[in-house]
Protein backbone atom coordinates (compact mmCIF):
# COMPACT_ATOMS: atom_id res chain seq x y z
CA UNK A 1 0.00 0.00 0.00
CA UNK A 2 1.15 3.56 -1.07
CA UNK A 3 1.79 6.50 1.18
CA UNK A 4 1.61 4.51 4.75
CA UNK A 5 3.08 7.23 6.38
CA UNK A 6 1.87 10.15 4.98
CA UNK A 7 -2.21 9.06 5.84
CA UNK A 8 -1.09 8.73 9.43
CA UNK A 9 -0.94 12.60 9.35
CA UNK A 10 -3.47 13.90 12.07
CA UNK A 11 -4.95 16.41 9.41
CA UNK A 12 -4.62 14.06 6.49
CA UNK A 13 -6.69 11.09 8.81
CA UNK A 14 -9.51 13.97 10.44
CA UNK A 15 -10.23 15.27 6.87
CA UNK A 16 -10.34 11.61 5.90
CA UNK A 17 -12.95 10.80 8.34
CA UNK A 18 -12.66 6.66 8.32
CA UNK A 19 -12.49 6.98 4.33
CA UNK A 20 -9.50 4.78 2.64
CA UNK A 21 -8.52 6.43 -0.55
CA UNK A 22 -9.11 3.97 -3.54
CA UNK A 23 -4.96 4.94 -4.71
CA UNK A 24 -3.78 3.53 -1.70
CA UNK A 25 -4.28 -0.51 -3.54
CA UNK A 26 -2.21 1.41 -6.13
CA UNK A 27 1.87 -0.28 -6.36
CA UNK A 28 3.68 2.94 -6.27
CA UNK A 29 5.31 2.12 -10.60
CA UNK A 30 1.53 2.14 -10.75
CA UNK A 31 0.60 5.31 -9.38
CA UNK A 32 3.26 7.12 -11.18
CA UNK A 33 2.36 5.65 -14.54
CA UNK A 34 -1.10 7.23 -13.96
CA UNK A 35 0.46 10.81 -13.35
CA UNK A 36 1.66 10.45 -17.46
CA UNK A 37 -1.04 12.04 -19.51
CA UNK A 38 -2.06 9.07 -22.19
CA UNK A 39 0.06 8.36 -25.66
CA UNK A 40 1.28 6.27 -27.21
CA UNK A 41 4.29 5.20 -24.96
CA UNK A 42 1.98 5.98 -21.72
CA UNK A 43 -0.32 3.16 -21.84
CA UNK A 44 -1.49 3.22 -18.02
CA UNK A 45 -4.82 4.32 -19.43
CA UNK A 46 -6.35 4.18 -23.00
CA UNK A 47 -9.00 5.99 -24.38
CA UNK A 48 -11.51 4.30 -27.03
CA UNK A 49 -11.51 6.13 -30.63
CA UNK A 50 -14.11 3.77 -31.65
CA UNK A 51 -17.61 4.88 -30.44
CA UNK A 52 -20.58 4.52 -31.87
CA UNK A 53 -23.55 6.69 -32.90
CA UNK A 54 -25.06 5.64 -29.26
CA UNK A 55 -22.35 6.18 -27.18
CA UNK A 56 -21.18 9.76 -29.05
CA UNK A 57 -24.74 11.02 -28.47
CA UNK A 58 -24.35 9.60 -25.08
CA UNK A 59 -21.48 12.70 -24.76
CA UNK A 60 -22.78 16.35 -24.05
CA UNK A 61 -20.01 17.59 -25.28
CA UNK A 62 -19.15 15.45 -28.23
CA UNK A 63 -22.92 15.82 -29.19
CA UNK A 64 -22.88 19.70 -29.38
CA UNK A 65 -19.43 19.82 -30.90
CA UNK A 66 -21.12 17.84 -33.96
CA UNK A 67 -24.14 20.98 -34.16
CA UNK A 68 -21.78 23.74 -33.72
CA UNK A 69 -19.71 22.05 -36.35
CA UNK A 70 -22.24 21.24 -38.34
CA UNK A 71 -23.68 25.52 -38.15
CA UNK A 72 -20.23 26.39 -39.27
CA UNK A 73 -20.42 24.35 -42.44
CA UNK A 74 -23.90 25.17 -43.83
CA UNK A 75 -23.83 28.88 -42.60
CA UNK A 76 -19.82 29.38 -44.00
CA UNK A 77 -18.89 30.23 -41.24
CA UNK A 78 -20.03 31.73 -37.55
CA UNK A 79 -19.65 35.75 -37.03
CA UNK A 80 -17.17 36.90 -34.74
CA UNK A 81 -17.06 40.04 -32.25
CA UNK A 82 -13.83 41.74 -32.07
CA UNK A 83 -13.06 40.16 -28.95
CA UNK A 84 -13.15 36.98 -30.79
CA UNK A 85 -16.46 35.59 -29.24
CA UNK A 86 -19.29 34.13 -31.65
CA UNK A 87 -21.79 37.04 -31.93
CA UNK A 88 -24.83 37.63 -30.02
CA UNK A 89 -27.26 36.72 -32.56
CA UNK A 90 -25.54 33.64 -33.04
CA UNK A 91 -25.04 32.80 -29.23
CA UNK A 92 -29.17 33.26 -29.42
CA UNK A 93 -29.32 30.77 -32.09
CA UNK A 94 -27.34 28.07 -30.48
CA UNK A 95 -29.21 28.49 -26.99
CA UNK A 96 -31.84 26.97 -29.23
CA UNK A 97 -29.69 24.00 -30.48
CA UNK A 98 -27.44 22.99 -27.84
CA UNK A 99 -28.92 20.98 -24.32
CA UNK A 100 -26.53 20.28 -21.13
CA UNK A 101 -27.17 18.04 -17.92
CA UNK A 102 -27.47 20.02 -14.64
CA UNK A 103 -28.06 23.70 -17.06
CA UNK A 104 -31.07 25.36 -16.98
CA UNK A 105 -30.78 28.80 -19.04
CA UNK A 106 -33.89 30.44 -17.21
CA UNK A 107 -32.36 30.48 -14.35
CA UNK A 108 -28.69 31.33 -15.62
CA UNK A 109 -29.89 34.19 -17.90
CA UNK A 110 -32.24 35.58 -15.34
CA UNK A 111 -30.18 38.98 -14.60
CA UNK A 112 -29.25 39.03 -18.11
CA UNK A 113 -29.50 42.28 -20.24
CA UNK A 114 -27.64 40.51 -23.22
CA UNK A 115 -25.65 37.54 -23.46
CA UNK A 116 -22.29 37.00 -24.76
CA UNK A 117 -20.81 33.86 -25.86
CA UNK A 118 -18.96 33.00 -22.13
CA UNK A 119 -22.37 33.98 -20.24
CA UNK A 120 -23.80 30.69 -22.28
CA UNK A 121 -20.99 28.07 -20.29
CA UNK A 122 -21.85 25.10 -22.32
CA UNK A 123 -21.54 26.91 -25.90
CA UNK A 124 -18.29 28.47 -24.64
CA UNK A 125 -16.81 25.21 -23.23
CA UNK A 126 -17.39 23.62 -26.64
CA UNK A 127 -16.29 26.53 -28.60
CA UNK A 128 -12.88 26.33 -26.25
CA UNK A 129 -12.75 22.67 -26.86
CA UNK A 130 -13.15 22.92 -30.87
CA UNK A 131 -10.53 25.21 -30.81
CA UNK A 132 -7.96 23.41 -29.09
CA UNK A 133 -8.91 20.57 -30.81
CA UNK A 134 -7.84 22.56 -34.33
CA UNK A 135 -11.76 22.04 -35.88
CA UNK A 136 -11.92 25.22 -36.54
CA UNK A 137 -10.31 28.09 -36.66
CA UNK A 138 -10.83 32.30 -36.95
CA UNK A 139 -11.35 33.40 -40.55
CA UNK A 140 -12.07 36.67 -42.10
CA UNK A 141 -14.17 37.65 -38.85
CA UNK A 142 -15.83 34.56 -38.49
CA UNK A 143 -15.36 30.74 -37.13
CA UNK A 144 -15.25 28.37 -39.59
CA UNK A 145 -14.41 24.62 -39.28
CA UNK A 146 -11.39 23.49 -40.36
CA UNK A 147 -10.59 20.10 -42.61
CA UNK A 148 -10.12 18.41 -39.50
CA UNK A 149 -13.38 19.18 -38.08
CA UNK A 150 -15.06 18.74 -41.75
CA UNK A 151 -13.71 15.23 -41.40
CA UNK A 152 -14.89 14.64 -37.52
CA UNK A 153 -18.51 14.74 -39.41
CA UNK A 154 -17.86 11.36 -41.36
CA UNK A 155 -18.31 7.94 -39.89
CA UNK A 156 -15.27 6.72 -40.35
CA UNK A 157 -13.74 9.80 -37.49
CA UNK A 158 -16.64 10.72 -35.64
CA UNK A 159 -16.38 7.63 -32.80
CA UNK A 160 -12.74 8.99 -32.03
CA UNK A 161 -13.81 12.75 -31.02
CA UNK A 162 -15.23 12.14 -27.50
CA UNK A 163 -12.05 10.72 -26.49
CA UNK A 164 -10.45 13.48 -28.43
CA UNK A 165 -12.27 16.36 -26.43
CA UNK A 166 -12.46 14.33 -23.17
CA UNK A 167 -8.56 13.96 -23.29
CA UNK A 168 -7.89 17.82 -24.20
CA UNK A 169 -10.55 19.02 -21.17
CA UNK A 170 -8.89 16.31 -18.69
CA UNK A 171 -5.25 17.15 -19.10
CA UNK A 172 -4.98 20.55 -21.01
CA UNK A 173 -7.96 22.99 -20.34
CA UNK A 174 -7.45 25.02 -16.58
CA UNK A 175 -10.63 22.96 -14.96
CA UNK A 176 -9.81 25.22 -12.20
CA UNK A 177 -11.72 27.96 -14.00
CA UNK A 178 -14.90 26.27 -12.78
CA UNK A 179 -14.13 26.08 -9.59
CA UNK A 180 -13.03 30.25 -10.09
CA UNK A 181 -9.48 29.02 -8.75
CA UNK A 182 -10.65 28.02 -5.42
CA UNK A 183 -7.74 25.30 -5.19
CA UNK A 184 -5.61 26.32 -7.81
CA UNK A 185 -5.20 23.12 -10.40
CA UNK A 186 -5.91 20.58 -7.64
CA UNK A 187 -7.18 18.06 -7.59
CA UNK A 188 -6.83 18.09 -11.42
CA UNK A 189 -3.10 17.60 -11.26
CA UNK A 190 -3.87 13.87 -9.83
CA UNK A 191 -6.51 13.44 -13.08
CA UNK A 192 -5.36 10.27 -14.08
CA UNK A 193 -5.28 8.72 -10.32
CA UNK A 194 -8.54 10.11 -9.59
CA UNK A 195 -9.98 8.72 -12.96
CA UNK A 196 -8.53 5.12 -11.60
CA UNK A 197 -9.94 5.49 -8.30
CA UNK A 198 -13.31 6.76 -9.84
CA UNK A 199 -12.83 3.47 -11.96
CA UNK A 200 -13.36 1.40 -8.90
CA UNK A 201 -14.99 3.42 -6.54
CA UNK A 202 -18.49 4.78 -8.23
CA UNK A 203 -20.43 1.66 -9.55
CA UNK A 204 -23.45 2.57 -7.14
CA UNK A 205 -24.31 6.67 -6.74
CA UNK A 206 -22.11 8.00 -4.40
CA UNK A 207 -21.83 11.16 -2.27
CA UNK A 208 -19.56 13.76 -3.62
CA UNK A 209 -17.82 14.33 -0.45
CA UNK A 210 -17.27 10.56 -0.08
CA UNK A 211 -15.88 10.90 -3.38
CA UNK A 212 -13.58 13.55 -2.74
CA UNK A 213 -11.87 11.58 0.30
CA UNK A 214 -11.86 8.39 -2.28
CA UNK A 215 -10.13 9.76 -5.15
CA UNK A 216 -8.00 12.42 -4.45
CA UNK A 217 -4.44 12.79 -2.76
CA UNK A 218 -4.58 15.34 -0.63
CA UNK A 219 -2.16 18.46 -0.34
CA UNK A 220 -1.73 20.63 2.24
CA UNK A 221 -2.92 23.56 0.84
CA UNK A 222 -6.21 22.19 0.91
CA UNK A 223 -6.92 22.49 4.41
CA UNK A 224 -6.60 25.75 4.92
CA UNK A 225 -9.80 28.35 4.79
CA UNK A 226 -12.24 28.46 7.21
CA UNK A 227 -14.18 25.75 5.44
CA UNK A 228 -13.90 22.71 3.99
CA UNK A 229 -13.25 23.85 -0.12
CA UNK A 230 -12.43 19.94 -1.47
CA UNK A 231 -15.59 18.87 -2.51
CA UNK A 232 -16.60 22.20 -3.96
CA UNK A 233 -13.12 21.71 -6.27
CA UNK A 234 -13.87 17.75 -6.96
CA UNK A 235 -17.45 18.95 -8.03
CA UNK A 236 -16.91 21.79 -10.36
CA UNK A 237 -12.97 20.82 -11.78
CA UNK A 238 -13.51 17.49 -12.44
CA UNK A 239 -17.11 15.70 -11.28
CA UNK A 240 -19.26 18.21 -13.32
CA UNK A 241 -16.56 18.18 -16.35
CA UNK A 242 -17.09 13.96 -16.60
CA UNK A 243 -20.79 14.69 -16.37
CA UNK A 244 -20.55 17.03 -19.24
CA UNK A 245 -18.41 14.12 -21.24
CA UNK A 246 -20.60 11.87 -20.29
CA UNK A 247 -19.02 9.75 -18.30
CA UNK A 248 -20.77 10.45 -15.09
CA UNK A 249 -24.64 10.66 -13.84
CA UNK A 250 -25.87 12.61 -11.50
CA UNK A 251 -28.88 12.96 -8.86
CA UNK A 252 -29.37 15.58 -6.36
CA UNK A 253 -31.24 15.49 -3.20
CA UNK A 254 -32.16 18.87 -0.67
CA UNK A 255 -30.62 19.09 2.33
CA UNK A 256 -30.78 21.42 5.01
CA UNK A 257 -26.97 20.59 5.82
CA UNK A 258 -25.06 21.82 2.58
CA UNK A 259 -23.91 24.81 2.21
CA UNK A 260 -25.42 24.98 -1.56
CA UNK A 261 -29.14 23.26 -0.43
CA UNK A 262 -28.09 20.13 -1.82
CA UNK A 263 -26.43 16.70 -1.50
CA UNK A 264 -25.38 15.20 -5.22
CA UNK A 265 -24.18 11.78 -5.69
CA UNK A 266 -22.58 10.60 -9.10
CA UNK A 267 -22.00 7.08 -10.16
CA UNK A 268 -19.87 5.86 -13.49
CA UNK A 269 -22.28 6.15 -16.84
CA UNK A 270 -21.80 2.95 -19.11
CA UNK A 271 -19.45 5.23 -21.39
CA UNK A 272 -16.91 5.59 -18.36
CA UNK A 273 -15.86 2.02 -18.26
CA UNK A 274 -16.03 2.27 -22.66
CA UNK A 275 -13.83 5.67 -22.87
CA UNK A 276 -11.07 4.39 -20.36
CA UNK A 277 -9.06 1.44 -19.64
CA UNK A 278 -6.30 1.31 -17.19
CA UNK A 279 -3.45 -0.98 -16.82
CA UNK A 280 -2.26 -0.07 -13.38
CA UNK A 281 -1.86 -3.40 -10.36
CA UNK A 282 -3.01 -3.01 -7.00
CA UNK A 283 -1.05 -4.62 -3.89
CA UNK A 284 -4.38 -6.62 -2.06
CA UNK A 285 -3.30 -6.99 1.16
CA UNK A 286 -5.21 -8.47 4.01
CA UNK A 287 -7.06 -5.98 5.64
CA UNK A 288 -7.91 -3.54 2.25
CA UNK A 289 -11.56 -3.35 2.07
CA UNK A 290 -12.73 -1.90 -1.67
Amino acid sequence: MVAEDFLQDPQVRRWLDGVEPAWTLLTFDSLRALRQEPSADATAIRIANDLNGDEIASSPVARNTLILLRQTIERSGLPLTATGNLSRATVAEMRELIEWPGYAQAEAFRLHKVINEPDFLPLHIVRLLSNAAKLVRTQRGKLVATPLGKSMLSDTRRGSLPGILCHLALWHMDLGYFGRGLLGSWPQTDIGIVLWSLSVAVGDWQFSEKLTRLCTIPEPAIFSGTWDRTSYAMEATILRPLLWCGLLELRSEKSADSRLGQHHFYRKSPLFDRMFTFDAAVEWTADARH
